[in-house]
């Protein structure tokens, strides 16, 4: 009698345990799921995009980490950042690939596109002021890209802005 009471006591806690090891399971994927909705929906409302046209939340949650970081020649973390120094963390850490320091390097290794084939990903070259393939960005969608602006650090902008077509180069991905 002892003994049955004794394994009735055990199965009673096992199952208090289990439950509330998968409460937090639960609770754990909830989050993760209402972070990941909140960084589609928001960035889904500064591209002017369906949220389910948001596919890699990896690089949105990047974007959300670095936008407003200060442009800083030479940079390379968030106290102040240049925008080949941007590529190059956004590709180490999105896309696990590591890519060459300067924009003109970049540019020279890119497997080039069309400017109306753009996805995701993409890098953007510019010739800015003149200067061949002195500015570097990430294609996100809807003509829209990432960068760190000289005046303005990290942002997104329109690739129909006439500064940028004017100085629109190439694009492609390494």
């Amino acid at each position: 009698m002892l003994f049955k009471k004794y394994n009735c006591y055990i199965v009673v806690v096992l199952l208090i345990f289990i439950s509330c090891h998968s409460n937090k399971k639960t609770t754990t994927e909830q989050k993760k799921e209402i972070a990941y909705k909140s960084v589609q929906t928001k960035y889904a409302t500064l591209l002017n995009v369906a949220p389910s046209e948001i596919h890699n939340i990896t690089l949105y949650n990047f974007i959300d980490k670095w936008i407003g970081v200060k442009y800083k020649y030479g940079g390379q973390t968030q106290e102040g950042v240049d925008c080949s120094g941007f590529v190059n963390i956004l590709y180490k850490e999105v896309y696990q690939k590591v890519l060459p320091r300067s924009s003109s390097d970049i540019a020279k290794q890119l497997k080039s596109t069309t400017k109306n084939k753009l996805s995701e990903g993409d890098i953007l070259v510019f010739d800015i002021d003149g200067k061949k393939s002195s500015h570097v960005g990430i294609y996100l969608t809807n003509n829209k890209f990432v960068h760190s602006s000289t005046s303005k650090g990290v942002i997104i902008s329109s690739l129909e802005l006439p500064y940028y077509q004017k100085s629109f180069s190439k694009a492609g991905q390494l």
